[in-house]
């Protein structure tokens, strides 16, 4: 993860997009911005899994196949794609963690550590 972080720092600067760090106004609203955008990647996600299962229905009714068969037809059509957006929306990810200057290996570590020894608060 510290690789990606430290390429997509690099990147960000060579592009030319990196979140300004010194006055509150520019800082605010380049944050607020690369959080939409983040968003838009999300939902771009979302617009991929809908295309996947869209196609499985048209696969498996055109094909006379399985359902499980059409969604991994479908999955290998979208593979590409899905990965693109994932990366979209891991680079802002990496972005806001450069600019807090947060070890993303780490907290995700950390995070999942505190997930699994939690007490399910519906179970106590």
């Amino acid at each position: 993860m510290k690789e990606i972080q430290d390429f997509l720092k690099e990147f960000q600067k060579e592009m030319n997009w990196e979140i300004p760090d010194g006055k509150y106004n520019e800082s605010r609203t380049a944050l607020l911005n690369n959080y939409m955008l983040l968003t838009t990647e999300v939902s771009e996600v979302a617009e991929e899994f809908r295309a996947v299962f869209n196609k499985t229905a048209k696969i498996a009714k055109e094909n006379e196949v399985s359902e499980e068969e059409a969604f991994r037809l479908s999955k290998e059509c979208h593979q590409e794609n899905i990965g693109k957006e994932l990366a979209d929306c891991i680079a802002y990810i990496v972005k806001f963690a450069n600019y807090f200057e947060i070890d993303l290996e780490d907290s995700i570590y950390k995070k999942m550590h505190e997930v699994k020894h939690r007490v399910n608060k519906d179970q106590e």
